[in-house]
């Protein structure tokens, strides 16, 4: 047996404790899955490590509250061979996202937001938006958007605002040379974020894209706490989640994954990380920047799943939740994802909403979200199930990763 399989033999629940404040671990028998079927979870990551799609992955499956299934494969640091672990420090890129958008929901619980506050009222200089109708990066032909944006169209990506790599024609070019990621403060990131267009009137179409590094700097604005801060006392620290923040610690640094693509020739080398998050402190970019470990991001899922709660620490009403994953698309064409029936969009996650078109094995109603580097949750408030896999790998989700890893886990369930 190689030493990479006895490492998953140990992991697999009925084995030994884990660094950190995780959640409780269970037999899979006594959650309603099978042992053996759960096995084909770290079959599948041990797959892609052999295969040398990617240098590692990290696993982790609950199922009412309890870790039935924790995994860790290959290498954080290939060079220096230096093993993925369960407390491995990765970058989570857009699954940053859920966590702000949680953030701007205790604001609105709290009275300080509301879903249909527009941008203008915390930051004036995002009045008065422009949409790009043509013409070039140098003469863009701009035209008044005529409405706010909303609170509400930032979180549901409606906006109108993209990213450079969802972008086209000139707005493609507008936003590349945009030096938003190079920003340090809020002040600055709104300064930037005031200079782009809009790609479409705010409200008429899903485009995903910065509108979540807005949300971060509402939230410093209607806090009155530095963005990092608030998210600190919110959410970090009542979920016990020591190890999530904008940058890395020294003393953490080699915890730190780092990132891998493959090149021409089909061999993983070590890749730059994106839009500027680095263990030093930078922007804290509310889409995408945060650092975070697979067990502290569980006890994050968990609260979701658990209807806001965890270990005694409400962190959101269940009521909020379930406005949260419903689908906020339904009244434009199209009412779903673009390209994906299957999917619908909430206030910050991606919604099932048609099983039938699915490409994997769920449910109706499962949520979540996913991260640059080919990281992935999934939270089934039908199964009382979450289900976290992190890897460092670019491009997203190269090889389908995600689709073989769903239904690895979903196969499991017994009852």
């Amino acid at each position: 047996m190689r030493k990479s399989s006895v490492i998953i033999a140990a992991l697999l629940i009925g084995g030994i404790a884990l660094q950190g404040a995780g959640l409780p671990k269970s037999s899979p028998k006594s959650q309603g899955m099978s042992r053996e079927r759960l096995q084909r979870v770290s079959e599948t990551a041990q797959r892609f490590v052999d295969e040398k799609k990617h240098s590692g992955v990290i696993t982790l499956i609950a199922r009412n509250g309890k870790v039935v299934q924790s995994s860790a494969h290959g290498y954080r640091d290939i060079e220096a061979r230096k093993p993925m672990e369960m407390d491995t420090i990765c970058r989570i890129y857009s699954m940053s996202k859920l966590i702000t958008s949680v953030a701007v929901l205790k604001l609105v619980e709290d009275g300080k937001v509301l879903l249909d506050d527009p941008v203008e009222k915390f930051w004036p200089e995002l009045a008065a938006r422009k949409v790009i109708n043509g013409g070039s990066a140098t003469a863009p032909d701009l035209q008044p958007a005529g409405r706010s944006v909303t609170v509400r169209h930032l979180l549901t990506h409606t906006a109108g605002y993209v990213y450079d790599f969802s972008a086209g024609g000139a707005a493609q070019e507008i936003y590349r040379s945009s030096k938003l990621w190079e920003t340090k403060t809020m002040p600055e990131c709104i300064a930037e974020v005031a200079k782009l267009p809009l790609v479409h009137l705010p409200g008429e179409k899903y485009a995903y894209g910065i509108n979540t590094d807005i949300l971060g700097a509402i939230v410093e604005k209607a806090s009155g706490q530095v963005f990092e801060d608030y998210l600190h006392d919110a959410i970090f620290k009542p979920l016990k989640m020591n190890d999530t923040s904008f940058d890395v610690p020294e003393n953490k640094r080699d915890r730190l994954a780092k990132t891998y693509q493959r090149n021409s020739e089909g061999k993983l080398v070590e890749a730059e990380p994106i839009i500027g998050t680095h263990p030093t402190p930078g922007m804290q970019s509310g889409g995408g920047g945060l650092f975070s470990t697979i067990e502290d991001y569980s006890r994050f899922a968990q609260m979701l799943v658990n209807g806001g709660e965890l270990d005694g620490a409400r962190i959101l009403s269940p009521k909020t939740i379930e406005l949260m994953t419903q689908n906020h698309l339904t009244r434009l064409d199209p009412p779903h994802l673009p390209g994906n029936p299957s999917r619908g969009f909430g206030l910050g996650p991606e919604v099932v909403i048609e099983l039938a078109h699915a490409s994997t094995l769920g449910s109706a109603g499962q949520y979540g979200w996913y991260g640059a580097a080919t990281t992935y949750c999934q939270i089934d408030p039908k199964e009382k199930l979450i289900a976290i896999a992190f890897a460092q790998h670019f491009p997203f989700n190269q090889d389908n990763f995600f689709t073989y890893f769903a239904n690895s886990y979903y196969q499991a369930i017994t009852k």
